[in-house]
């Protein structure tokens, strides 16, 4: 009976931990759901909290809806990650194809030094890419702001590794039946790569959508700006108006939360492939 009790007592413990970190996590994104959905007689900021709505109501999703071209700054968002997403992760996997299954002189120099820059911060970079994107004249445009993220060195890491995990006695029989390497690449490792190009889709969806700082940098039209700068676009509109700001807010992490909802099979494969090596 005491053996019974002490599993019970750990199984509830555990529980107990694993709802109070997940309301850690969830909890700000509740606040923001609450706040958008409050009616104005409901005081946004209270103590203690009170997050139910009464009644919700959807008012301030329709003034955040009009206040900006919000459709337009979605569809701007769609297309850079429909475009950049997909380019990222082939760009990602042809650099990790050869530093993992390809033997050439100074292939781990050439490594290391892609590693070397996942411990750049990303804005050291942002003066010399802004110079070179001026100078051969794709400021302000959609070019501008894809070609500079389609080479991840997270990505390259990521995929080298995976692709490194597929015995070499596979390839070398492709080769030996006269299959050349883009053919090994395509039909061998993409095929095995899977569930990491799964996870790196989903990360590439998350950092391109959630994009703000590059795309502030290189663009002026205000037409061509991603939901990201829509956003912020919306606080100096709305200034100090907190409930069409954070219906804005739910509205352009709607599109992530649906993705990762989509892909989360492929993501908990990759998990459990990752923790199986």
């Amino acid at each position: 009976m005491s053996h019974r009790l002490a599993w019970w007592t750990r199984r509830v413990g555990m529980y107990v931990l694993l709802t109070a970190i997940a309301l850690v996590f969830v909890g700000p994104f509740l606040i923001l759901l609450s706040a958008a959905l409050k009616p104005s007689g409901q005081a946004v900021f209270s103590f203690p909290p009170d997050i139910i709505p009464r009644p919700p109501v959807l008012t301030w999703a329709k003034e955040a809806w009009t206040a900006i071209p919000f459709p337009r700054y979605l569809l701007n968002s769609v297309l850079l990650v429909a475009v950049m997403v997909p380019l990222y992760i082939l760009v990602s996997a042809l650099c990790a194809y050869p530093l993992a299954q390809m033997v050439f002189r100074g292939r781990s120099l050439i490594f290391f030094a892609i590693l070397a820059t996942m411990f750049m911060p990303g804005e050291v970079m942002l003066l010399p890419r802004f110079l070179v994107v001026s100078q051969i004249g794709m400021a302000d445009s959609y070019l501008g702001v894809i070609l500079p993220g389609l080479l991840s060195a997270f990505g390259i890491f990521l995929l080298r590794q995976t692709f490194a995990g597929v015995p070499r006695e596979v390839v070398d029989a492709a080769r030996t039946d006269g299959c050349h390497e883009l053919r090994i690449f395509w039909h061998v490792m993409l095929p095995a790569a899977r569930p990491t190009l799964a996870i790196l889709g989903v990360f590439g969806f998350i950092s391109v959508w959630n994009s703000f700082i590059w795309p502030m940098v290189v663009l002026k039209d205000s037409s061509l700006y991603p939901i990201s700068l829509g956003i912020a676009y919306l606080a100096g509109i709305t200034g100090t108006d907190v409930r069409s700001l954070a219906a804005g807010t739910i509205i352009s992490i709607l599109p992530v939360v649906i993705f990762f909802m989509i892909m989360q099979r492929h993501v908990l494969e990759g998990m459990r492939g990752a923790v199986k090596s």
